[in-house]
């Protein structure tokens, strides 16, 4: 497995199509709700493998100088439990850090609190439901 970001048409394409895929499709969500404005500076990274086919995505951008935001993160059910979220995790905190953010945040779902939580995330409140039914906790961590 390698961490990259998605570069050429093409890898955005399957960047984006697994974000569809893991966070939007199983809720009945159309395409292009996986996007949005902030996309265009974000930092995206991908675990792909050696036949490069996307296994986990995630996106990070900077709410102001010392904060950090993971959003759009998702695993491929089958790579679950396989350490692929974790070492996309530490990525995205390395490259935090690498840009002076002091914390990182983030929206967890319900069922991806306890994963976020053994990655050294706590929940800071409960907050949102999303498409009605997914409910959402801001989670941080002190990265300095």
């Amino acid at each position: 497995m390698k961490i990259t970001s998605p570069l050429s048409e093409d890898e955005f394409q399957k960047y984006y199509q697994t974000r569809w895929q893991i966070l939007r499709q199983p809720w009945g969500q159309p395409q292009g709700t996986e996007r949005d404005d902030s996309d265009i500076t974000s930092i995206h990274r991908m675990l792909v493998t050696e036949s490069k086919q996307v296994i986990a995505v995630a996106r990070l951008h900077l709410n102001s100088p010392e904060q950090a935001q993971i959003r759009y993160m998702g695993v491929i059910e089958t790579f679950r439990g396989s350490g692929a979220g974790t070492k996309l995790i530490k990525d995205l905190e390395n490259i935090a850090a690498e840009k002076n953010a002091k914390q990182i945040v983030l929206q967890a779902r319900e069922n991806a609190v306890q994963f976020y939580q053994s990655n050294g995330f706590n929940i800071i409140k409960k907050t949102h439901l999303l498409f009605g039914t997914i409910q959402h906790f801001l989670m941080q961590k002190k990265i300095r």
